[in-house]
């Protein structure tokens, strides 16, 4: 139980700062991006559960995160109406789990399975937003995502059963029975006015904007954002695989580039406090210095980055001296330990590089 705890914990404090911070990018309202935040973390906590501590957090995080910039881009233009906002989002996670992983989605049983659990975790991630946003007909919107499952199912389906190792040849009769919920429920509110729009129409023109509109918001939009999920994870997969395998270089180099950071500040701390010392003992080496020590820490860091920094700049030639020793130390620091790094741990890399080569050959 701990265990799943700590990984929801993991997955969390990846997923919100990301849509958080993007979602105040695309949006000022606080709902939009409450509602991005919470579908991004019920569907990436959800999904990183599933999958346990293997890959299950990244792509929790992963597919999250899409998931949660999506819904705060697409709630920030609300004046579109709800049945833009929610349709694409359960096909779009579908997707990216599809492209990720297609043998997670090789018949009609695992699309509806998988796309059953999406619903739901984007029906909890959408009510606290909802509810706190005082949106008129929360509980119906929260309840869409469950309600369209069957269509989407169907949708996905269909859009999947000629991808290789698809094995259904048809959908089953109470997948396509299930579907027709939904356009139904949507037509019967129609016509009570429930969610009627004034687009200023009627007679036949009228039904035929319902008729449009129930298309675009059913089939199109679905569509659109289970084939752009899955061909963003199709491309992502083998890059990410890439980085899995980068991920044992650099758990072995971590200890090294530690130390080297460590040194590497310490230097930085050190002639910090060289030349704080020696503008008090010399007033007018520096030119616009100033008194505290972040302003010492900020030149030595630009320094040994052989950067400029605009508000120091070394007058005497004291100063100068000093900067070009710091220079010298800090680049000399990062040859050397480079190369001691290098080759204390080029031994591991091999053995690495050979397993990886052995697993590609099998």
């Amino acid at each position: 139980m701990s265990r799943l705890i700590w990984l929801a914990v993991r997955i969390t404090a990846v997923v919100a700062p990301v849509v958080v911070t993007f979602g105040y990018a695309i949006t000022g309202g606080h709902t939009d991006v409450w509602m991005g935040a919470g579908c991004g973390l019920a569907v990436g906590v959800g999904i990183g559960l599933r999958g346990g501590s293997g890959s299950g957090p990244w792509t929790g995080i992963l597919i999250g995160s899409m998931v949660g910039v999506v819904t705060a881009l697409l709630a920030g233009t609300r004046d579109v109406g709800w049945g833009v906002i929610i349709p694409p989002l359960v096909p779009l996670a579908v997707g990216l789990i599809g492209g990720l992983d297609r043998s997670s989605l090789s018949g009609y049983r695992e699309v509806s399975r998988e796309t059953f659990i999406l619903s739901a975790l984007l029906t909890l991630g959408f009510i606290p937003a909802l509810v706190a946003g005082d949106v008129s007909l929360a509980p119906l919107v929260a309840a869409v995502p469950l309600l369209g499952m069957p269509f989407t199912a169907l949708l996905v389906g269909l859009l999947s059963h000629r991808r290789e190792g698809w094995r259904d040849a048809r959908p089953p009769w109470l997948l396509v029975l299930g579907a027709s919920v939904l356009p139904a429920l949507i037509g019967v509110l129609f016509g009570f006015g429930v969610i009627r729009e004034d687009i200023g129409l009627s007679g036949i023109a009228s039904v035929l904007w319902i008729v449009l509109m129930m298309t675009v918001s059913l089939v199109a939009l679905p569509a659109a954002g289970f084939l752009l999920g899955r061909a963003a994870a199709t491309w992502l997969r083998p890059r990410l695989q890439v980085l899995g395998q980068l991920a044992e270089y650099l758990r072995i180099m971590w200890v090294p580039i530690g130390g080297f950071a460590v040194g590497y500040l310490t230097i930085i701390l050190l002639f910090a406090g060289f030349y704080g010392t020696l503008e008090r003992f010399r007033p007018g080496a520096f030119a616009d210095a100033g008194t505290r020590i972040t302003d010492w820490v900020s030149f030595a860091f630009f320094t040994a980055l052989a950067q400029d920094y605009a508000a120091v700049v070394p007058v005497s030639v004291g100063a100068r001296s000093l900067v070009g020793v710091h220079l010298i130390l800090s680049v000399g620091w990062a040859l050397v330990l480079f190369a001691a790094v290098m080759s204390s741990i080029e031994p591991k890399l091999d053995r690495i590089a050979r397993r990886h080569a052995d697993e590609a050959d099998d």
